[in-house]
């Protein structure tokens, strides 16, 4: 039975609908109780008289909770909709923008009655087959044709990350009186159509773009310290703080926008584990860290960071973490772990040693691989050992082949500010030998650049090396 103050509130909603239709951060405020800061205000404002939207941004800004807002008032408020979210990865659309959409639904006791929330799709109650909308990851055009009404809206989350086809799918199929496209996402590329929505195709949208150093959401002191490490002008800045795209640098080694789709690349967790490795890459002086890190399949991890150079400690972490690893995934074969033999990184390697001779049966898992970095190789391109690693990295993040066809990512990173940093700001130049040669840690200190720790535990885990069975 529904009480009597429910049906008075789907009353005075239903009075009030023309009113939230042309006025969705009243909406917002009363129905919702989502009080939005000044350039989410400013959104959804101009959401009654547009048709088209881009929204470029730092990180944290709040654009997920705008998305969620505008999806609970267009779904509330027109008759018979279909509205459509898009992410990338699974994970960013269902974890991250789906359960947003249940939080500010349950902040209603009005839409809780009215709308039905699955971990797929919203709908109202009574019209299950009509009136929805659903969530749909970006991975083929094909997902997203197929829907025509006169209220349409799509939602398109982490734009950047979405396939050009995909997004040319979606356009295909706004020619409805009340359709409706949101963009979002952080600018990570300078080709493809929403670059060109704030650029050559800027007058047929609505552009906004959002600073994480203006946002009463963003940590500032997490912010001034990306600033510090690498630089006001550098890309992982412009892209992650300041929602700016990035600059072409044709000195950089491995490019930003390879780092990032690697990122925003879904990973199988279903598939079998066919390989584990882990690295640490050992902290020499000052503010370096001791990172160490673990790889499945083609996915990379962050285990420990950890400040300091005790060298039993660190050790210890590894074979636990090994342990951990080979319980967890019910691995039989043996681990390769890699470890910086440079300076107090040899008294890891030899612990790691120590531990596997003194009980063979209990570790014979572990094979310790000790690594130079910035070691003189012989190699038809690369300089050094450096060099080399640096660009087995580059090759498995590649997603375009020799012929220029897309191919999948075989490199899956984790979304860590460091480690975006570290990678797309090191520098090359080519020697008298003709030999590519990456900058080293010193160099990129005297720059003013932090120790690429992050950077150099994944170029450890990518190496490849030979097991003995």
């Amino acid at each position: 039975m529904i009480k009597m103050n429910d049906l008075k509130r789907k009353k005075v909603f239903k009075k009030r609908i023309p009113v939230y239709r042309e006025n969705p951060v009243l909406f917002c405020k009363e129905v919702l109780k989502f009080e939005p800061d000044d350039w989410q205000e400013q959104v959804l404002r101009d959401l009654p008289h547009h048709s088209k939207f881009s929204i470029r941004s730092g990180q944290g800004v709040g654009k997920t909770g705008l998305e969620a807002c505008v999806l609970l008032w267009f779904l509330a408020c027109f008759p018979f909709p279909r509205v459509v979210a898009t992410a990338p990865t699974r994970q960013q659309l269902h974890d991250v923008l789906w359960a947003e959409i249940a939080k500010w639904m349950s902040n209603s006791p009005l839409l809780n009655r009215i709308l039905r929330w699955t971990k797929t799709r919203i709908y109202m109650v009574g019209y299950e087959k009509r009136w929805f909308a659903v969530a749909r990851t970006a991975t083929k055009p094909e997902n997203m044709q197929g829907f025509h009404e006169d209220n349409m809206l799509f939602i398109i989350d982490e734009a950047s990350g979405v396939a050009d086809p995909i997004i040319e799918a979606i356009l295909g199929t706004l020619s409805g009186v009340n359709n409706k496209l949101l963009m979002c996402g952080n600018p990570t590329k300078t080709t493809g159509i929403f670059y060109d929505s704030h650029h050559e195709d800027r007058a047929i949208y609505k552009t906004y773009k959002v600073s994480s150093a203006d946002s009463k959401r963003t940590n500032k002191e997490n912010i001034e310290a990306l600033i510090r490490k690498y630089g006001k002008d550098s890309n992982v800045v412009r892209v992650r703080v300041y929602g700016e795209f990035p600059k072409a640098e044709d000195d950089v080694f491995i490019p930003l926008s390879y780092i990032e789709n690697s990122i925003m690349t879904e990973y199988d967790h279903k598939k079998e584990v066919e390989q584990i490795h882990i690295a640490c890459d050992v902290a020499r002086y000052g503010n370096d860290k001791t990172v160490i890190g673990y790889k499945i399949n083609e996915k990379v991890e962050f285990h420990r960071k950890i400040r300091g150079q005790d060298t039993m400690r660190t050790a210890s972490e590894i074979v636990i973490l090994g342990e951990m690893l080979r319980d967890k995934y019910k691995f039989k074969g043996k681990i390769p772990i890699k470890v910086d033999d440079g300076g107090v990184g040899g008294g890891v390697v030899d612990r790691l040693k120590q531990i596997k001779n003194s009980n063979p049966n209990k570790y014979g898992w572990m094979e310790v691989f000790p690594v130079k970095f910035g070691v003189r190789i012989k190699h038809k391109y690369y300089y050094d050992s450096t060099t080399y690693m640096m660009s087995i990295v580059k090759k498995l993040l590649e997603n375009i082949d020799e012929d220029g066809k897309p191919k999948p990512v075989e490199l899956i990173l984790p979304n860590d500010s460091d480690l975006v940093g570290q990678l797309s700001v090191r520098k090359y130049q080519v020697t008298e030998n003709s030999k590519i040669k990456v900058e080293s840690k010193d160099d990129m200190k005297k720059r003013g650049l932090a120790s690429p720790d992050e950077a150099d535990c994944v170029l450890l885990l990518c190496l490849p090396v030979s097991i003995k069975k």
